[in-house]
């Protein structure tokens, strides 16, 4: 169906403008696109206010449920995108009003929330969605401030827990049309994941948290000027070398060094499988703190807080815990299909997060499976890049509601090999260390060196 939106005197033309959105669990990003060339003009990002109602999705169905706080959620997002729509709008000289076309991608519950939809029953057996589709609304009518006749639409979900954003990284990664067998995953507070080619494509989510994003962790925070990024620990003398994004003091660790520092700590013998510091190696950078033994990774007279940066063992549980989950979902998606992880010809790796993993140290803790590095892929935030596809082309908005419609849903909270799967995957790198000989190998390398 066309549809005038709106009219120009005699043979003038003006420049549209459209906006693809990403609203995450923790982060919202707006891309604010010229809809006559297509070029993308000015982007924007934020934490999600929500936050405040919840870390989780969990959290904030409670939330909005059980406290009446649906509106108020709802509200929070559309301020987000509306504070970045203007600041985008500003910046680039564009009126607001010339803003005429919105996608929008997120998982499940962000895009109920968004949308203003009750999501009770996405945490209620049999875990079924209001919507997996949503119509074609205005954006006047929940509040945006961009032109009154503006179009919102938003990609299509799959189930409770897989959402729009996954349609778009499917669509982005292409393994809907691929002969060979690929795993993709969208790594976030939620990690989904997707495993097919262009015959089939299963899916699950696994509750990951925000750990790896900052939240829960005393010295975590977003990959931004302060954060340390990187870590190397001596494994004489266990003293700390580190690189801080920005080259400045640093002011707290993100997701990308706490991988590397999970790994280093466990490498050079500062914690055991479990994950719990061994006080025993006497080094100075070992202390008790208020929640217990904790590891120094900053001095005081290093560190821009005045104050050291530590990384406790309840940093530390919450780190093996998030990463047990996304392993655990890997292999209970396989386990499903009768495969292993060497039929696996490609993993694509999505998210904002994803583009900062050392592929090495993941693989150390056993977050991700120990394949050759080269079958792993980074493809950055497809949320919200599937999102710019489906803005500029009808085509790809109709294959991404295709690709979605394809998949086929296997609820992980009721599956008890999921289960089984995520208790063996509490341990650095898992409880079947046979399935990770590279890292038998470089602890053997280590201890040989020693």
């Amino acid at each position: 169906m066309l549809e005038v939106l709106d009219i120009f005197p005699g043979d003038a033309t003006r420049t549209r403008y459209g906006a693809a959105v990403d609203i995450g669990t923790t982060t919202i990003v707006v891309y604010l696109v010229d809809m006559t060339s297509g070029r993308i003009i000015g982007t924007a990002s934020t934490y999600n206010s929500q936050v405040k109602c919840g870390d989780d999705v969990i959290t904030r169905i409670v939330y909005a449920t059980e406290r009446n706080g649906l509106k108020e959620l709802q509200n929070l997002a559309v301020g987000n995108i509306n504070n970045m729509l203007m600041e985008l709008a500003e910046r680039n000289n564009v009126p607001p009003s010339m803003i005429d076309y919105l996608v929008v991608a997120g998982n499940t519950t962000m895009e109920h929330l968004f949308y203003g939809i009750d999501p009770q029953y996405i945490r209620e057996e049999p875990y079924i969605p209001a919507a997996t589709f949503f119509p074609l609304i205005r954006g006047k009518s929940i509040g945006l401030q961009v032109d009154l006749q503006a179009i919102i639409y938003s990609m299509p979900n799959v189930a409770s827990y897989v959402g729009g954003d996954v349609s778009a990284g499917v669509l982005v990664s292409q393994i809907h049309k691929q002969d060979r067998v690929s795993l993709f995953i969208d790594i976030g507070t939620n990690g989904e994941i997707v495993l097919g080619n262009k015959d089939w494509l299963v899916t699950a989510a696994c509750s990951a948290g925000p750990a790896f994003e900052g939240s829960g962790i005393k010295f975590g925070m977003r990959a931004m000027e302060g954060a340390i990024e990187e870590v190397e620990i001596n494994p004489k003398t266990y003293d700390v070398n580190y690189r801080v994004i920005g080259d400045v003091k640093p002011i707290g660790i993100c997701g990308s060094g706490m991988i590397d520092a999970l790994a280093e700590m466990y490498l050079n013998g500062v914690i055991d499988q479990k994950g719990k510091i061994r006080e025993e190696i006497g080094s100075k950078r070992i202390r008790r703190g208020e929640s217990g033994l904790e590891y120094v990774l900053a001095w005081r007279v290093e560190s821009a807080i005045n104050k050291e940066i530590v990384i406790t063992e309840v940093d530390l549980d919450n780190l093996i815990r998030a990463k047990a989950a996304i392993y655990a979902g890997f292999s209970t998606l396989l386990s499903q299909m009768n495969m292993t992880f060497a039929e696996i010809e490609k993993l694509y790796i999505a998210g904002g997060f994803g583009r900062y993993i050392d592929i090495e140290r993941a693989i150390t803790i056993g977050m991700l499976p120990d394949l050759p590095v080269d079958k792993f892929q980074f493809l950055g935030n497809t949320s919200i890049m599937g999102a710019y596809y489906a803005l500029l082309c009808d085509r790809l908005r109709h294959e991404a509601e295709e690709i979605a419609r394809r998949m086929t849903y296997i609820e992980l909270s009721v599956s008890r090999n999921f289960m089984d799967e995520y208790l063996s995957a509490l341990f650095l790198p898992h409880t079947n260390l046979s399935a990770f000989p590279t890292v038998n190998k470089e602890l053997e390398d280590r201890k040989n060196l020693s």
